[in-house]
């Protein structure tokens, strides 16, 4: 019979969600353990390849669902690791939204205002900083240019990256060798593992259950190194807190598993998912019109042929983002590098006569991949997702030893969704292809349905029970002692990048959090400064604790 160990908080989760909770709750004095279902990579271990067993396929998460895919951080860091490290804030009307349920999603005591000391918490501890046009790559100045051809405005993307390491390298997206990226691995986990906090990977969490002294036991099973289908061990660790950090993806499959045992889950558990309205788009440059319209050049004669070079999102079009236009009808377009593999298979050939995403046309599209420029929308969608039962273990149905897993969710967009995609990618035509400087065409949802990188909304917050599976301050309802801080419990898109507002909301959620675990005996205290030391972030937050900390 195997024993079960115990902590004070358990952590689902390495992640943006899980790493803050984990460095404050440590540092406060908890015994933290935090259980990452991916393996533990760091600098050295990050290949610049595609190969599979390499780090690419080893540190992604990708889940093929009915109409949806997801796409996600797989390792120690989570999302951290393979995000681009875009950090805008989310615009002032995002919170204001009221989306498919008729009133406002976010809780009352949730606005722009009240979340920006929370921003700029996390902006000290990663840190975040502004680029310029001096830090902006080939693909960055070519949309750039387009926008301004086209009569729009565009702007560097504030970014968690240390300008002074990193080489252009791009190949960020499969983890940063050069620790330039601002990954968690470099900030919260490593202040965490100083107060003490330890972190297991390859542990996948499967379900929760009750233990007679009210607290919750957690069950896990250990993932095999290389070939994550298979379990190699297995076990439970008692805890008086459980914090869930496992995604948008794994946190509600999680929930619903363990309905047999904790009982009646909130009915919001699993539901409302939003893919943060992403689409992509590809454009084909035309060399010599990039050279002719926006007066590019370089020495070897090409505009631009550098979509190899760059460091992923740097520039970005917000002209829509504009509060005064209806819902669905504000977007931000970002360029982005999205690296040769999926997303040459995704790219559909522009006015094709035959199949647009494979065959002869493809193949000379392919051919041409350095004049490439992608652009990524984020639109307003109406969190149409929605979990069906749980898988037998894991949050999917895994298909290949990594990476690749068929999951439970179902995705249906609606009128509401389908025009903001329209209206973006009319936007994305007129800018691109104005006076023939490319040919533009959408990916393809014929294969693995609509897409995201930045799941959202499957556990939300809210005010309303009926529509929120958590309360304004991350706690599950009915089920005291459970929160969730991971996307699951933003409410619905941003329209921009999500990691910056999950963090800001994950460090909001501490001080709840802290004040949960000291009534269930943990002696535990809020107040940690940056994991840098810095205390500066402290004084804003300041008058919003007693409301956090209520009972």
């Amino acid at each position: 019979m195997t024993s079960t160990e115990n902590t004070d908080v358990l952590i689902v989760g390495s992640g943006f969600g899980g790493a803050i909770a984990a460095y404050h709750l440590a540092a406060g004095g908890a015994r933290v353990t935090v259980l990452e279902r991916g393996p533990w990579l760091e600098a050295p271990d990050f290949e610049h390849d595609f190969l599979l067993g390499s780090s690419y396929t080893r540190i992604f998460d990708f889940v093929v669902g009915d109409g949806m895919s997801l796409l996600g951080g797989n390792c120690v860091g989570g999302g951290s690791v393979v995000y681009f490290a875009a950090m805008p804030r989310a615009p002032r009307f995002a919170f204001e939204r009221r989306g498919g349920i008729g009133r406002r999603m976010w809780p009352a005591a949730i606005t722009r205002d009240t979340l920006d000391p929370w921003y700029d918490r996390v902006a000290e501890a990663l840190p975040i900083t502004q680029q310029d046009w001096n830090d902006v790559t080939y693909a960055g100045g070519l949309f750039a240019a387009a926008c301004d051809h086209a009569g729009r405005t565009a702007n560097p993307v504030p970014a968690a990256i240390d300008r002074a390491k990193c080489t252009n390298c791009n190949w960020m997206m499969s983890g940063c060798r050069f620790d330039a990226k601002r990954s968690l691995l470099l900030n919260y986990l490593p202040a965490a593992l100083a107060h003490g906090a330890e972190i297991r990977p390859l542990h996948e969490v499967q379900r929760l259950s009750r233990t007679d002294g009210g607290g919750y036991r957690v069950h896990y099973e250990v993932v095999d190194d290389t070939d994550y289908r298979v379990h190699v061990g297995s076990g439970t660790i008692d805890a008086k807190i459980v914090v869930l950090a496992a995604g948008a993806g794994a946190t509600p499959v999680i929930l619903q598993r363990s309905e047999a045992d904790l009982g009646t889950m909130p009915s919001a558990v699993g539901r409302y998912f939003s893919g943060n309205g992403e689409r992509l788009n590809t454009a084909v440059v035309d060399e010599d019109r990039a050279r002719d319209l926006l007066g590019l050049k370089r020495s070897d004669g090409l505009a631009f042929g550098a979509n190899q070079i760059g460091k992923g999102p740097v520039v970005a079009s917000w002209d829509n983002l504009d509060g005064s236009l209806p819902e669905h009808s504000r977007f931000s377009l970002e360029q982005l590098y999205f690296p040769p593999g999926f997303g040459t298979i995704l790219a559909q050939v522009p006015d094709a006569t035959g199949p647009g995403w494979f065959g002869v046309e493809k193949k000379e599209m392919v051919r041409r991949w350095q004049s490439w420029l992608t652009v990524f929308t984020m639109v307003e969608d109406d969190n149409e997702g929605v979990f069906g039962p749980p898988p037998a273990t894991g949050n999917a149905d895994r298909i290949s030893q990594q990476m690749l897993g068929r999951g439970p969710i179902r995705y249906r967009p609606t009128e509401n969704t389908l025009r903001g995609w329209a209206e973006s990618d009319a936007v994305v035509k007129d800018i691109l292809e104005r006076d023939g400087l490319a040919r533009v065409m959408p990916w393809t949802n014929d294969l693995v349905g609509a897409y995201t990188v930045h799941p959202l909304a499957s556990c939300r917050i809210g005010d309303d029970p009926g529509t929120s599976a958590l309360d304004d301050r991350h706690e599950l309802r009915d089920h005291p002692g459970i929160f969730v801080t991971d996307g699951s419990a933003v409410p619905g898109a941003l329209t921009v990048n999500p990691a910056l507002t999950i963090s800001a909301l994950a460090e909001r959620a501490v001080p709840g959090i802290v004040r949960a675990a000291r009534e269930r005996g943990v002696n535990v205290r809020y107040g940690a400064p940056s994991p840098d030391g810095g205390t500066s972030g402290r004084r804003g937050v300041r008058t919003q604790l007693p409301g956090l900390t209520r009972p």
